[in-house]
């Protein structure tokens, strides 16, 4: 189909292949056009060239950027950017919608509304996302990023609350503290689970290619010297809530869940 496409939009560097690894290596080997656009850093640095790694490991092509400054390094993004979280809306929103009339997806895939576990920059993807699919199929918003583009559905990624709670007990031996703050969406509202564990080592192996965060403990580093049984059962399956845009196609992506 010439609209069939899934686009990703994440918040930065190595989110690609932690929330999405699976999904984007799935569809890359059915023949089906990815991508993944990153909100934070800028090109020529380490982070975007890992980046690049990551998606050619995943078949994803090359790094799609908005350019801005990830919350925990101000100086990661393109001068004059400036923080994501902070970005006017606007701006920020017109610059994914000129990704995604550019690329045309048929799904777009970005975070649930609490970022996946709260990271600023996550809800910010969010949001931004959100606003962007809608936008880009009106020819009266942003007529300067490209002919309009309906997306037929949003994917956001999540994590069913059971399977928090049960990591969770598995992790610190019993419940959470009452009050405690945990990730997660009721079960009943997930809408597509996805076995992605065929893709597993490919997955993990788009992870490591961020060899920066695993220096600083970060990304990769959290599951050192986890066992590959394991780390098969913590990135063997993805999670989502879907959004339908406009009619069902009958050979959507996702069709079957």
């Amino acid at each position: 189909m010439s609209d069939a496409g899934l686009l990703c939009v994440h918040a930065h560097p190595d989110d690609e292949a932690l929330w999405t690894g699976g999904i984007l290596a799935r569809h890359a080997d059915a023949g089906v056009r990815t991508g993944v656009v990153t909100c934070t850093w800028s090109e020529e640095t380490r982070r975007v060239e890992e980046l690049s790694r990551s998606l050619s490991i995943l078949g994803a092509g090359e790094p799609r950027l908005l350019g801005y400054s990830d919350a925990g390094n101000p100086d990661s993004g393109a001068e004059g950017n400036g923080a994501f979280v902070a970005a006017p809306l606007d701006e920020a929103v017109g610059r994914l919608v000129a990704h995604i009339r550019d690329f045309r997806p048929g799904v777009v895939v970005t975070y649930d509304a609490y970022g996946g576990y709260g990271h600023p920059d996550h809800v910010q993807a969010h949001r931004v996302t959100l606003a962007a699919v809608e936008a880009a199929a009106y020819a009266q918003l942003y007529p300067d990023a490209g002919e309009p583009w309906r997306v037929r559905a949003l994917y956001l990624v999540t994590v069913p609350r059971s399977v928090v709670l049960a990591e969770w007990q598995e992790l610190f031996g019993g419940p959470p503290d009452p009050g405690q703050v945990l990730p997660g969406t009721p079960d009943e509202q997930v809408t597509t689970t996805v076995d992605v564990r065929p893709w597993v080592e490919r997955k993990w192996r788009a992870f490591q290619a961020h060899e920066s965060e695993a220096e600083r403990g970060a990304g990769p580093a959290m599951f050192a010297g986890v066992p590959g049984e394991v780390r098969e059962r913590l990135l063997g399956t993805e999670w989502y809530i879907r959004r339908d845009l406009a009619a069902p196609h009958p050979a959507d992506l996702f069709a079957d869940d």
